[in-house]
């Protein structure tokens, strides 16, 4: 099982969201990901986790490499809407990693930077993302 993904970027962040299960057979394909979204956006990341059924201590570590990934290009992480079924516990050594608990509230804290309705976004996602 893989998951799939979609990449908005706004004006000065961007949303990962992230559907489906990310476990070990996944996390090679969200490293992919993730490497879209450095190669194209700036400032913070929001990785949206609404639609994830769920994680695995490999999908766990796969987000926080991220966060150090992200740190390595001047950027952070944010999580939204984390899976119910555990939170995530960063190594000492990773970058801190703001949770809030769905994507209306990450939005929120960003809103000053968001586009106008009117005005087109830049997004990607794989084929499979559900509509």
């Amino acid at each position: 099982m893989t998951i799939e993904w979609r990449y908005t970027v706004e004006d000065g962040f961007g949303v990962l969201s992230v559907a489906g299960y990310l476990g070990p057979a996944a996390v090679r394909r969200f490293g992919g990901a993730v490497g879209w979204v450095v190669a194209r956006g700036t400032g913070p990341v929001i990785l949206d986790l609404t639609e994830l059924r769920g994680w695995s201590v490999e999908g766990q570590l796969a987000i926080t490499e991220t966060a150090r990934r992200l740190a390595g290009a001047g950027r952070s992480l944010e999580l939204a809407a984390i899976p119910a079924e555990g939170s995530l516990v960063p190594p000492a050594d990773c970058p801190d990693i703001p949770v809030h608990c769905d994507l209306a509230t990450a939005l929120s804290v960003h809103a000053r930077h968001m586009s106008p309705p009117d005005e087109a976004q830049q997004a990607w996602r794989t084929d499979g993302w559900p509509t």
